[in-house]
């Protein structure tokens, strides 16, 4: 396995993003049509956050899977705020953090995604998914 290899290589570089002003109803269409769990929350490119689906979950009382619970979502994520339900501490790396580092880094705490941030701003975010895409992509050379 390559040592010292910086997260750059495989992070994702164009991050679907969220501004405070935008609301769950939003937050939600964007997790569901980009097939993703994470979404970094933006002030002018600079990271103030971190939403994760689990977090939309968390606050709806429906279920996601039930067309007539729309109604009851809608009403629950107009309660709320991204700013409220969003992650306000969170780690950030830089685009020279290598693999490794972030793999240790998601393996010591409870989340599952790292915005990648140079001078403040955000290039990227890696997550547990691209850690084990790289890792199953260093197996294909082995016989």
């Amino acid at each position: 396995m390559k040592e010292n290899v910086p997260v750059s290589v495989i992070m994702t570089k164009n991050v679907v993003k969220l501004n405070l002003s935008d609301d769950l109803t939003k937050a939600e269409a964007l997790f569901k049509k980009h097939k993703i769990r994470h979404i970094p929350v933006v002030n002018n490119h600079k990271i103030i956050g971190l939403l994760s689906y689990t977090d939309l979950l968390r606050v709806s009382y429906a279920d996601a899977v039930d067309d007539q619970a729309k109604d009851v979502e809608s009403i629950v994520f107009n309660m709320f705020t991204v700013g409220q339900v969003m992650a306000k501490d969170i780690i950030e790396i830089s685009s020279e953090t290598t693999i490794k580092e972030a793999a240790e880094i998601l393996a010591s705490n409870e989340f599952h995604a790292l915005p990648v941030c140079d001078n403040d701003i955000l290039l990227g975010i890696v997550t547990t998914t691209d850690l084990i895409k790289y890792l199953l992509d260093q197996y294909k050379d082995v016989i």
